[in-house]
């Protein structure tokens, strides 16, 4: 099973919705992975962005409970696929040893919408949205064994680990 992290600066507001929305994802496409979300710069302790919040309820997708956490070197240990907002977050995990081939920009860069207003932020969520389409293909495609549940999971739900 594919272990999947998704990563922003801050794990306030792209890389939560893009958890979030991806969890959605799995379900509709039918694949079956462990997936989290951190950061690689500074973690802000007064949680998810309020507007993330907002927007990402619009969709019907909940992350209000989401608490921002740092890259560990445990997510490294275990990380197949790093799925990152920007060619910025790439060149910071190669620069820690990261292959180029495990590491993914979502739709090829996510603007930051920190600080911004809803407008800002429902178009962040929708790039992150059609990206995810994008990228669960080439998940299908790419790994179709370690992409699809699998009946020894009775019907398991995803697992998420944060």
């Amino acid at each position: 099973m594919l272990h999947i992290l998704f990563l922003c600066t801050g794990n306030t507001c792209r890389s939560p919705m893009a958890k979030a929305i991806f969890q959605k994802k799995t379900e509709e496409y039918g694949i079956e992975s462990i997936f989290s979300s951190a950061a690689l710069g500074l973690c802000s302790e007064s949680g998810v962005s309020p507007n993330a919040v907002k927007v990402c309820n619009e969709i019907n997708v909940d992350i209000s409970r989401h608490k921002p956490r740092i890259l560990r070197e445990h997510d490294i240990d275990v990380t197949d696929i790093y799925v990152v907002m920007t060619e910025a977050h790439a060149q910071t995990l190669m620069s820690i040893g990261v292959p180029r081939s495990k590491i993914y920009i979502l739709g090829g860069g996510i603007p930051d919408p920190y600080g911004s207003d809803l407008v800002t932020y429902r178009r962040c969520r929708n790039l992150i949205e059609t990206s995810l389409d994008e990228f669960c293909n080439m998940l299908i495609t790419k790994y179709p064994k370690e992409t699809k549940k699998d009946k020894e999971y009775n019907g398991a739900e995803n697992y998420i680990y944060d």
